[in-house]
């Protein structure tokens, strides 16, 4: 039996690795094999350990096919 995951609040702009990972429908470990094997956006650090992925580039990520992470970053022309 699984059990229900908790929605993403809407309003969030930046996601902690938990929330980014329950977007994308992945387990939280697996969202850090893909952002350590350079599969997801950069994200945002808040403070040296407090990392943030931002949502409308998740989506952006998303709609592009899921690029690799140098593919993502020359398709969105390095800027952030």
């Amino acid at each position: 039996m699984s059990t229900p995951q908790t929605p993403v609040a809407s309003d969030q702009l930046a996601l902690p690795p938990a929330d980014a990972a329950r977007l994308l429908g992945v387990s939280r470990a697996t969202f850090f094999k893909l952002h350590a094997g350079g599969r997801l956006p950069l994200p945002v650090y808040l403070t040296p350990r407090c990392p943030r992925w931002v949502r409308a580039e998740l989506f952006g990520w998303l709609a592009a096919g899921a690029p690799d992470r140098q593919t993502w970053e020359k398709l969105k022309g390095g800027r952030r």
